[in-house]
């Protein structure tokens, strides 16, 4: 494993009497996306505050390439690029002044640089029409453009699909995942879009009251889980219903005309079998597949999603 573009070391934030983050330890590599996920007031944006230098901490470290953000917060933060919810533009300048403009305030960029970011985010086309006509799919491009112009190691993105339609949030998603694999760019995504983060993100991290309660790989997260949920249609149902519970010892639940279970992968066979064997009329069978959203739910034990 590569050595980590970022380490979060007990991270604590205090506010009076009531801590806020209560000891965070996690650490995110080089060319990987991730995810970091949770309710409202779960402490998402307090933990980014204090990965770029924003907010104080109370306890603990962020080390960014070897550098922690307390005590060398110049050469740490010279690793982060970030864009927390829509970039600010100057609406009169073209897209690529905009970026002449960014690159004047931080020494030793090129203008081949300037250009090298223009291609990767694909904004060649549009690049010198007034920023002011971007759509905000474009304008959130020219951010990420303007975040990466320094060569950051890191990318933080706080909600970078806010306001978005369908087609902007999958344009998006392919340039975060290009600049992970072209650039080797440590990606961070806080977002509330639940099916967005398993399509961009290798890891996720969920974040309840102040703590991590879980870290995983997003194929783990949603591919592992030892009970499947089966939709039977079967006819009748109700009387299918009272056979299933008296051999699975368990509830059943009815939809119209199809009865719902969960099971392992392993005892499907068994129950199909069971109701033909007892002449019930088996129509269809469909075994769902646990979601980001069903784990999420089931791990932060409530129904709000941020």
């Amino acid at each position: 494993m590569s050595k980590p573009a970022m380490q979060l070391i007990g991270l604590k934030k205090t506010i009076g009497k009531k801590e806020i983050i209560k000891g965070l330890d996690f650490n995110i590599h080089p060319g990987e996306v991730f995810g970091f996920l949770g309710p409202n007031g779960a402490g998402k944006t307090t933990t980014i505050r204090m990965m770029v230098g924003l907010m104080k901490i109370t306890e603990g470290d962020v080390i960014i390439q070897g550098k922690s953000i307390k005590t060398e917060y110049k050469e740490a933060i010279k690793q982060v690029g970030a864009i927390v919810e829509n970039p600010e533009m100057y609406p009169f300048m073209s897209g690529k002044k905009n970026l002449q403009h960014f690159a004047r305030m931080i020494p030793g960029i090129t203008n081949e640089r300037i250009e090298e970011v223009i291609k990767l985010v694909g904004l060649e086309k549009a690049i010198n029409e007034k920023a002011g006509r971007y759509s905000l799919g474009m304008r959130q491009r020219l951010g990420i453009a303007q975040a990466l112009l320094h060569r950051p190691s890191i990318l933080i993105l706080d909600e970078p699909t806010n306001g978005l339609d369908p087609s902007g949030i999958r344009e998006i998603r392919h340039y975060i995942r290009n600049l992970a694999e072209q650039e080797n760019v440590a990606v961070i995504v806080s977002s509330h879009l639940l099916s967005e983060i398993e399509l961009m993100c290798d890891r996720i991290g969920i974040i309840k009251n102040g703590e991590i309660i879980a870290i995983n790989s997003v194929h783990d997260t949603t591919q592992q889980t030892d009970l499947k949920e089966v939709h039977i249609e079967v006819d009748p149902v109700q009387e299918a219903k009272q056979h299933l519970e008296s051999i699975l010892e368990k509830e059943v639940k009815v939809d119209q005309s199809k009865v719902i279970i969960s099971v392992l992968r392993e005892e499907i066979p068994q129950v199909i079998k069971s109701l033909v064997g007892q002449n019930y009329q088996v129509y269809g069978v469909q075994v769902h597949r646990s979601t980001l959203e069903d784990k999420f739910l089931e791990l932060i034990g409530e129904n709000t999603i941020e």
